[in-house]
């Protein structure tokens, strides 16, 4: 029998674990990467405890898992093109307050996002997590036969015009609404209200209450897991199968996080 190098415990009955004995900061063998990665696809999101990461650890432990992405809209930290600095600016301007899977505009929307506590608030700032997974296979079977050939189009229109770019350059890409994960072969709901505008060959007013209910379907809370971070927490989730909502309760306590994503597959 081999042996088990890391240990898992799970943190909700719906997705989410915390990982023991791997360090990210550190050199991880093959083995234990595979085992790493193991839970990763069983659990969706992952978390490692008390770890001290510089950038340029948190890009090479990310790139362990693939090629890093750029993203096309927001800033990045000087000299990590792919490290996107997280800093609270208050709830007026913040961007992640709402339930979403990163990128899903681009063709090749991130299969992995890690994120990196440096500063956390005494209280708040939490992360919500929603399996989608879960949601996909909460569906009856006739809206999933529904579902099956319809694709949704995804723009970043709105975050372009936020970060103060043209909203008609922004990238634009049509995907399946029932997305197969490309390791597990399972299905996933892949439709956000951030980021899914219409249904492909819909207009928008036809495919809003279809999409309204998918993306209220989605976050139910039977789906979901709340992280409470503490500084040195890495968490990493799989944007294939998983939304998150970054929850603004914190005022204008200070919050700093760094977040690097891998490029995934083109959604099938």
């Amino acid at each position: 029998m081999s042996q088990t190098r890391i240990q898992v415990r799970p943190l909700a009955g719906s997705l989410g674990a915390e990982i023991r004995g791997a360090d990210p900061a550190g050199k991880i063998d093959d083995a234990t990467l595979a085992e790493v990665a193991a839970a990763f696809l069983e659990h969706c999101v992952v978390v490692f405890r008390e770890v001290s990461l510089s950038p340029a650890d948190l890009v090479r432990f990310g790139e362990r898992f693939g090629e890093l992405y750029v993203h096309p809209l927001v800033p990045h930290l000087d000299g990590f093109p792919a490290v996107v600095p997280i800093e609270n600016s208050g709830k007026a301007t913040t961007l992640n307050e709402h339930w979403h899977s990163d990128v899903t505009f681009s063709e090749r929307p991130p299969k992995i996002t890690m994120l990196h506590a440096l500063e956390i608030p005494a209280v708040g700032g939490d992360t919500a997590f929603a399996n989608q997974y879960m949601a996909w296979e909460a569906l009856s079977d006739g809206m999933r036969r529904l579902l099956e050939p319809l694709r949704g189009v995804h723009t970043g229109a709105g975050l372009a015009a936020i970060m103060g770019k043209k909203p008609e350059d922004a990238p634009r890409a049509i995907h399946p609404i029932g997305r197969t994960h490309p390791e597990t072969g399972r299905v996933a709901l892949y439709v956000t209200r951030a980021f899914t505008r219409s249904i492909d060959g819909m207009t928008a007013a036809e495919s809003r209450p279809l999409l309204d209910y998918l993306t209220t379907h989605a976050a139910r809370p039977d789906f979901t897991f709340r992280h409470r971070w503490a500084a040195g927490d890495l968490v990493m989730w799989d944007n294939r199968c998983v939304q998150h909502y970054a929850i603004h309760d914190h005022g204008d306590a200070k919050r700093v996080l760094q977040r690097i994503t891998l490029i995934g597959e083109q959604p099938v």
